[in-house]
């Protein structure tokens, strides 16, 4: 079996245990600015991640030496995939990404390193928060006291973990754990069961998921601005919701209320039809055009790893075709309660990310080549806004291509 928390294959730079004194790595680097300066946090990191640990399902059955063999060669998927991306991509970047890891995670570890993430993307806020308005951050733990504990998003991450093949993550390094580049998870039991389930040839499956996760490396590499950006426009918006935490309480019953609103019987799947846009019910006007931009910059992210992982052809992944054909047709054979909670953590809003940015991506490079289009890399206003997302044309003029 493969437990959770017995898998740490970087030996150079692991993920940080649960025991980990809080607001610490493992080597006493801070991870929470927020709470080592001293400022109330909503949610306490450390319980979610060790909630999460305790929650996750093992991997598939496997022995040791099966375990070993798939982390042996879901690192040199990851290796070999590299030479491939800067072939379909052109970015320089992609020959030197020595500041950034490739970890191979189980499911435990993984929930452990988006705590800390989310703890580096939160503190901004929160320490904002604490030094200029301390009241209202008390009267924001009044509010979400009972419905963003550490406990329920470990129960989050605990779902999610199972769901991930892989991830890249630029911001912990901001908190002082690993590479200052980043660090690339691969989540091996993910992988495994998936493959075992789609019936596909192993190493191509693992190939190619490497293509799609790498791909997020190079991009990051590529454009040294764009953690520092996200995580500004994060902050933001994260300070825009802060700044209104009197009126918190009252926008998060009008949420529930809404989604417990009939919305006209179920879907297909027998999954009750109650689509809410939450995130329009908590958000002013300020507040949508910054989720409006960093859903913009997500389905770009998203499309182009997408587009490179459908760039190979049978003389890299030999059963390429097969595994494209499975794996867009496992969504059919979901269960209503994966369903509901994919509808409910708004999963199928990224799935479109995937295809939206994607589209822009193709459409983009059929009229002016991956060099036209790499100059996305260049500068912050060179992204693609939420409309040109969806209109290439409109992101090539304003581009002068």
């Amino acid at each position: 079996m493969w437990s959770n928390g017995a898998m740490e294959s970087n030996e150079r730079t692991p993920v940080p245990a649960p025991s980990a004194p809080a607001g610490r790595n493992s080597a006493g680097q801070n991870t929470d600015a927020h709470q080592s300066a001293g400022a109330p946090s909503l949610v306490n990191w450390d319980l979610a991640a060790s909630t999460a640990a305790a929650m996750v399902a093992p991997g598939p059955k496997m022995s040791a030496k099966e375990i070993r063999d798939a982390v042996a060669d879901l690192r040199a998927a990851a290796d070999a995939s590299v030479a491939h991306v800067h072939r379909i991509t052109g970015l320089e970047a992609a020959r030197d990404l020595r500041d950034s890891d490739v970890l191979i995670v189980d499911r435990a570890s993984w929930a452990r390193a988006n705590s800390q993430s989310f703890s580096v993307l939160m503190g901004p806020a929160l320490q904002h928060l604490a030094e200029t308005r301390p009241e209202q951050l008390a009267a924001a733990n009044t509010a979400l006291g009972g419905t963003m504990t550490g406990a329920q998003l470990g129960t989050i991450l605990a779902f999610l973990s199972s769901k991930v093949l892989g991830q890249y993550d630029p911001f912990a390094a901001l908190g002082g754990v690993g590479k200052p580049g980043g660090r690339l998870l691969l989540v091996a039991p993910n992988i495994v069961t998936l493959e075992r389930e789609l019936n596909v040839e192993p190493a191509d499956f693992r190939l190619w998921v490497c293509l799609h996760e790498q791909t997020h490396r190079v991009q990051f590499a590529a454009a040294p601005w764009l953690r520092g950006h996200m995580l500004e426009q994060i902050s933001q918006l994260s300070n825009g919701m802060m700044d209104k935490a009197q009126t918190i309480s009252e926008r998060l019953g009008s949420a529930v209320k809404a989604l417990a609103a009939p919305k006209g019987g179920v879907d297909a799947d027998g999954v009750p039809n109650k689509s809410v846009d939450l995130l329009s019910l908590l958000q002013d006007p300020e507040d949508k055009e910054r989720l409006s931009h960093l859903t913009a910059v997500m389905s770009l992210l998203e499309g182009h790893a997408n587009v490179v992982m459908d760039a190979v052809d049978a003389s890299i992944v030999p059963s390429v075709k097969t595994i494209r054909r499975r794996f867009n047709n496992r969504g059919a054979k979901r269960g209503w309660i994966d369903r509901f909670f994919r509808q409910i953590m708004g999963l199928d809003a990224k799935m479109r990310q995937y295809s939206d940015g994607a589209r822009f991506v193709r459409a983009v490079t059929d009229q002016v080549g991956m060099d036209g289009f790499n100059r996305v890399w260049e500068r912050p206003e060179n992204l693609p806004t939420e409309a040109e997302i969806h209109s290439a044309d409109l992101w090539i003029a304003r581009m002068g291509l």
